[in-house]
């Protein structure tokens, strides 16, 4: 049966509000689902369907991000990530150092570090820099959010999974496409921040917080990079092939649930730290383990969807409106993150409920999942999620003070996301 459009607005609608309520994400997915699925006219049999062909649609994005856990868990775990952001500090020195805790941040989530964990790690450096160079917290968040939004828009973390898997293309497609939006967001952020740098509160002694990981549990650069550094070289042998028309190249199509574990595996050995290589590896599974589980339940919601007549729907409104079709990618991908305020969460569902019919318009599958992906960093820091209270943590900032950076980092994405609809919508 085919479910009446509004009736799957209802159920999305539903899912925004349940979460905008603090109640869990999956909860609140599964509930708008069935509440759509009933209201349009479908059996309790046939709501089961629909959730269980939803769920079914996203496990081959599921099983690649379970695969990516295993390199979170390697760089996040082992002190990798720490050793890679203190060496950028120190090497570009005081004079640069807002560039250096931007290009930090974007260095340590591209590579696959969630975005709250990346800040948490270099925020102790920025923290201490800041109090010598007298840089505001404020400038400091803009810098680090900025940079970290910039990265995550490039690694193979769930998002630029989901945006991948959303329109059926390979990984590092998307990963390659996202960066010279992601290098305008790092522009960006280190303007941002320098502008802001004496506006705020400035960093105090008591501010200050101890590293929790010890100089002798941190591995070596040379060692440290071997994981991202492989990953990064496996995932774009490819694209470089199909750039250079190399056929011995193009033919290396390894995806991506193969590459980011041997990344991890390869590094641990390569910091002499096998020994460990379990216990990060269970740690990386619990990092993706909420991940996943939204995946199921955004994926029910797209199961929903996608039983309904919503996409031609859109398609009909957005043509007698006169408004271009390109646009519907971003504002899909910053709606979506907005009411979730996830990134992730945010891609997946602009990905299930979208996809269609931004498709519809003529928009290559590339240009749509960038454009998507970047519009959901725009803002995605909202108080609702759980990124705006780590952060304002790692910072040592009240709420009214992690309130103020939340405009500035809207104008990081925004930023990204302007650049890759000149890129992909309009050129």
């Amino acid at each position: 049966m085919t479910i009446i459009w509004w009736a799957a607005l209802i159920g999305l609608a539903v899912a925004i509000i349940l979460i905008l309520s603090r109640l869990n994400p999956v909860y609140a997915l599964l509930m708008g689902t069935i509440v759509g699925a009933l209201v349009g006219g479908a059996s309790l049999a046939q709501t089961v369907d629909i959730i269980v062909t939803g769920a079914q649609s996203v496990m081959g994005t599921v099983i690649r991000v379970l695969a990516a856990g295993v390199l979170a868990g390697v760089m996040m775990e082992s002190g990798a990530a720490d050793a890679i952001a203190r060496a950028i500090v120190e090497k570009m020195g005081d004079r640069f150092a807002i560039l250096a805790l931007t290009l930090a941040t974007m260095i340590i989530t591209g590579v696959g570090v969630f975005i709250p964990v990346a800040v948490l790690i270099v925020a102790p450096i920025a923290l201490e820099v800041g109090q010598r160079m007298h840089i505001s917290k404020l400038a400091l968040l803009v810098a680090l959010s900025g940079g970290g939004k910039a990265g995550n828009l490039i690694s193979p973390n769930p998002n630029t999974i989901a945006a991948a898997k959303g329109f059926n293309l390979e990984l590092s497609q998307v990963m390659v496409a996202d960066f010279i939006p992601a290098l305008f967001g790092l522009a960006m952020a280190v303007l941002l921040a320098t502008l802001l740098r004496h506006k705020g509160t400035q960093v105090t002694e008591t501010d200050i917080t101890q590293q929790q990981t010890t100089a002798k549990d941190i591995p070596s650069l040379k060692t440290a990079i071997v994981t991202p550094l492989l990953a990064i070289i496996l995932l774009l042998i490819n694209p470089m092939g199909n750039i250079l028309h190399l056929k011995a190249l193009q033919s290396f199509q390894v995806d991506a649930m193969y590459i980011l574990p041997i990344a991890g595996i390869v590094g641990t050995l390569a910091m002499g730290k096998a020994s460990h290589l379990l216990d990060y590896m269970k740690a990386g599974m619990n990092r993706m383990t909420d991940v996943v589980l939204i995946l199921i339940g955004a994926g029910s919601i797209a199961g929903l969807i996608g039983a309904s007549n919503l996409p031609s729907q859109v398609v009909s409104l957005v043509k007698a409106s006169g408004i271009s079709g390109t646009f519907l990618a971003p504002i899909s991908g910053i709606l979506m993150s907005a009411a979730t305020a996830s990134t992730s969460t945010g891609v997946i569902l602009a990905t299930g409920s979208f996809s269609k019919p931004i498709l519809a318009f003529g928009i290559p599958a590339l240009g749509a999942a960038v454009m998507v992906h970047a519009g959901a960093m725009v803002i995605d820091q909202l108080p609702h999620g759980n990124y705006f209270h780590v952060t304002a943590n790692a910072m040592q900032m009240s709420f009214k003070e992690r309130m103020q950076a939340v405009i500035w980092e809207a104008c990081v994405g925004l930023t990204m996301t302007i650049v890759a609809v000149v890129m992909y919508g309009i050129l």
